[in-house]
């Protein structure tokens, strides 16, 4: 089943996390005539070949691990990749609300290992009305697998809408970061915070497979560290709190605070050590 939602940002078809090929029709379907007729011909010949042939299996493919990473978050993505090495094949989502769906959606289809979900920043937007948001079934895929995961904070201290002028009034007194013309950052509070820590928790909580959740305590994305715009350690310090008085620690799930920015070295270095401890 297919679905569709209009993005308030910009009012485009979004098919969410689909393999779906479409053909345009050209002209209007209104009957058949010699443009109309190639073009169904085509996705006719199309969806035959993709249903009689499948793609050849690579001898030595390794195992692939689902990434999600934004902007603010990409230096500790690049970083996990190159310290897992040859030992599996990474899959890099785009946090932007379609990029967590895929991720978990390839989870329960069975085409990935384990994840590695440094980058929840789809929470903060589904909470408070972003253009990026998950859907309330974020971290579903994890418990229903219960595949080898490894998760933090990343991005969660912004809630991501399009112009500023998009920005809703009820925010206008806020932190803004203006990334680009179409792309307005807004600062999470501590109470918001809060609140995105115990819903990340609440699920996680279901999980029973192998977990770890990383607590970068230096910051959650590059502008979310002294001297830069979204620097707020009460805001930081409501999250983590949030998170470690609701998080129930089990011999598979276990909470791991950590001295850093999400981007130091060390930090990506500790997501790729725990990673290997359960998907070996």
């Amino acid at each position: 089943m297919v679905r569709t939602e209009k993005r308030a940002s910009n009012h485009e078809t979004d098919l969410g996390p689909n393999d779906i090929a479409m053909s345009y029709s050209v002209t209007d379907v209104a009957g058949l005539n010699a443009i109309s007729r190639k073009v169904i011909g085509n996705a006719a010949h199309a969806a035959a070949g993709m249903a009689k042939w499948q793609p050849p299996v690579v001898a030595g493919d390794r195992p692939g691990v689902g990434m999600t990473m934004f902007g603010v978050t990409t230096t500790c993505v690049d970083r996990i990749r190159e310290r897992l090495g040859d030992a599996f094949e990474s899959y890099v989502f785009h946090a932007t609300g379609t990029g967590g769906q895929s991720m978990e959606k390839l989870a329960e289809s069975g085409l990935i290992a384990g994840m590695i979900d440094v980058t929840t920043t789809e929470v903060p937007d589904f909470l408070m009305g972003g253009v990026f948001p998950c859907t309330k079934d974020r971290f579903g895929a994890v418990a229903r697998t219960r595949l080898p995961y490894v998760g933090s904070v990343g991005a969660v201290d912004m809630v991501n809408f399009g112009a500023r002028e998009t920005v809703p009034d009820k925010y206008r007194d806020r932190n803004f970061y203006v990334h680009n013309p179409q792309v307005t950052l807004m600062r999470t509070t501590p109470q918001e915070n809060a609140a995105i820590g115990r819903w990340i928790v609440e699920r996680l909580n279901r999980c029973e497979g192998e977990v770890r959740f990383l607590l970068p305590l230096a910051g959650v994305s590059a502008i979310d560290a002294p001297g830069m715009p979204f620097h707020d350690p009460k805001a930081d310090d409501a999250l983590f709190e949030a998170i470690r008085s609701t998080f129930i620690v089990t011999a598979k799930r276990k909470l791991i605070e950590l001295p850093l920015n999400v981007n130091d070295p060390a930090f990506a270095d500790a997501v790729v050590a725990e990673f290997r401890k359960i998907a070996s």
